[in-house]
């Protein structure tokens, strides 16, 4: 695992420049650097050395030194893609993945991609045509951003190692704060820093001559299958979760496993024939889960390292969350992951995660919310609007109010993944300045017509893999890994694990009283019934709690009420949210915790 950044052209002081990126990004590869400077471009690499720890440094030439490739990421099937490429008369000089890329854009150019299985953001640079050819992974588990900097580019695994470019001018981007407050994280192509972009997973690039183009490679489609027998279907998630176990532990070190108290990340660590598990918890007894990972470690006969987060600490190491994140993620788990990973880097470089289960296999609770408002909307969409208008208009809470809201709006009106946040009208309310640029159903409405005609869990789940899964999930499991050094590998989010998971009926995958059916049946095989069963928590956090202590009310006013808050705020509202919540008027402490967030960012980056 390593981290990249980079440019193209040639202006005063390249070299500084190519220097201060890559010690901007020094976490994500500690062990050593590289760089390529020649005519018309620059390429920095940071190294966190797990294959081929001798030979395995970047950046890495063609036999001819005509190619050049900087790679961030891992390919599990580089074995089989090397052996294929030797037939055909290439000749490799050591044994890294790495190699497979520039041996593979040899020999099948752009349609490498297509052949790759693994997690990946690489460029590759050829001297002769000055082309900066450069792809992200299917799902999105490695970032990559880049500027257009006039008829130049700059490029990087991380927002801030951009930021050392002296050609771009560092502003903010106030579309990206109104969309954000509605998802809770980053969700435009253009980032919170205007000018600079997020190459979307599945695609590639070509830029040559300033000209950019971009290309998809894959589509995540679900294509359920109603024909698909039962048992089988179990049977094969069963082995092809196993396959894909084994290909991730593909590695020269010693790797471990995060552990939840989850299905997910439990039948990873069930499954990966290491020696060590990872836990946090808080300390809030609801919200602490290290004596069940303790448990079942014990019962797989793995070791377990656990630790308990303080209060103090979590709040202490906010403003470092916002730093390493480049862009403002509201999701209290991020600070629970940087532990984690801080935990398991002193024991080892590479851990397994469960990333991407709930996703393709149907996990979220939100899932059930087609079965249970089934009933409520054979009533005329005009009654449940005129009800829906009723219950908003009331001032109190009630149970059931939350139930006949969503139940007058459509799918694509209400779901926009697990997070929604504050409604359009919500936050022209708060903002000092609302640009009125998007609103939701702008943003998913493309993703809702590629899944047109399946049912509503589907156009759930689809809309899942889109949104949530690469702007919060696997952003936040890259950026606190590497702050911490440490690579994260995800075997649910892997290409043959989709193929399987693609097809899945909904009926293998939700029912009434149930998630991720056909999946828990096959980890049942490897689990204590205890564990296959258990709902989800992930790794839970308290902060509806801590927002009524005096501390941290305090903490939050304090931000509500300063200088930043009043340029994008107002402030009375967003008070206002925060005495409420303290009151117990309302349990508001997402919204609170989304604009804090903000806030806490933008002191880092523009304070």
């Amino acid at each position: 695992m390593c981290g990249i950044c980079g440019f193209t052209g040639d202006p005063k002081d390249k070299e500084e420049i190519l220097d201060r990126m890559m010690n901007r990004i020094i976490h994500r590869g500690p062990d050593s650097g590289g760089k390529h400077i020649s005519d018309g471009v620059a390429l920095g690499f940071r190294r966190l050395s797990i294959i081929d720890l001798n030979n395995g440094n970047q950046p890495m030439y063609n036999e001819d030194g005509t190619l050049v490739v900087t790679f961030n990421g891992e390919i599990y099937n580089y074995k089989d893609l090397r052996k294929t490429l030797e037939e055909k008369g290439h000749v490799f000089s050591n044994n890294a993945d790495t190699e497979v890329l520039l041996h593979g854009y040899e020999e099948y150019g752009n349609e490498l991609v297509k052949k790759l299985r693994g997690m990946f953001a690489f460029v590759i640079w050829d001297t002769k045509t000055k082309t900066l050819f450069g792809a992200r992974d299917h799902f999105g588990i490695k970032p990559f951003y880049y500027a257009p900097l006039g008829k130049d580019l700059a490029y990087g695994s991380e927002i801030k190692s951009i930021l050392e470019h002296p050609a771009y001018e560092k502003k903010m981007n106030p579309e990206a704060l109104e969309n954000y407050l509605t998802f809770q994280y980053s969700v435009l192509p253009e980032t919170f820093f205007k000018g600079i972009f997020k190459l979307p997973p599945a695609h590639f690039f070509t830029f040559k001559g300033g000209k950019m183009e971009i290309e998809r490679y894959f589509e995540p489609a679900l294509e359920p299958d109603e024909s698909l027998n039962y048992s089988e279907t179990v049977d094969k998630i069963a082995d092809t979760v196993q396959e894909s176990v084994k290909a991730h532990m593909i590695a020269d070190v010693e790797v471990g496993s995060f552990l939840s108290s989850g299905v997910d990340s439990s039948y990873v660590a069930a499954s990966f024939h290491g020696d060590k598990t990872f836990t946090v918890g808080f300390d809030y007894h609801k919200y602490n889960e290290t004596e069940y990972a303790k448990e079942l470690s014990s019962k797989i006969n793995i070791e377990n390292y656990s630790r308990i987060i303080t209060t103090e600490e979590y709040w202490d190491v906010l403003p470092k969350i916002q730093y390493h994140m480049d862009e403002p993620l509201a999701d209290p788990s991020a600070v629970a992951l940087y532990f984690v990973s801080n935990t398991a880097a002193k024991h080892v470089k590479v851990a397994l995660s469960g990333e991407g289960a709930d996703e393709f296999f149907g996990g979220y609770n939100i899932y059930h919310e087609p079965f249970s408002l089934a009933g409520y909307r054979k009533l005329p969409a005009g009654f449940r609007k005129a009800v829906a208008r009723c219950a908003k208009a009331l001032p109190f809470r009630f149970k059931g109010k939350n139930f006949l809201i969503r139940g007058s709006r459509s799918l694509e009106e209400r779901f926009i993944g697990n997070a929604f946040m504050f409604t359009e009208e919500e936050r022209e309310k708060i903002l000092k300045n609302p640009t009125g640029h998007y609103d939701h159903r702008e943003l998913t409405q493309s993703f809702y017509a590629r899944m047109a005609g399946k049912d509503d869990v589907t156009k759930m789940q689809y809309i899942d893999i889109n949104f949530w899964l690469i702007g919060d999930i696997l952003l936040k499991a890259d950026k606190m890994s590497m702050a911490n050094s440490l690579e994260v590998r995800v075997p649910y989010l892997d290409v043959k694990v989709f193929e399987t998971a693609r097809k899945l009926p909904t009926k293998f995958k939700i029912s009434d009283s149930n998630t991720k059916i056909a999946f828990r049946e096959a980890a049942h095989r490897r689990l204590p019934d205890f564990v296959a069963e258990k709902k989800k928590l992930g790794f839970p956090v308290p902060i509806r709690i801590w927002l009524k202590e005096d501390k941290y009310y305090e903490k939050v006013k304090a931000a509500f009420t300063g200088k930043a808050a009043e340029s994008f705020f107002n402030t009375s509202e967003i008070v206002k949210l925060l005495d409420d919540h303290r009151a117990g008027k309302a349990d508001n402490s997402r919204k609170i915790w989304t604009i804090y967030m903000f806030l806490v960012w933008y002191k880092e980056f523009f304070e």
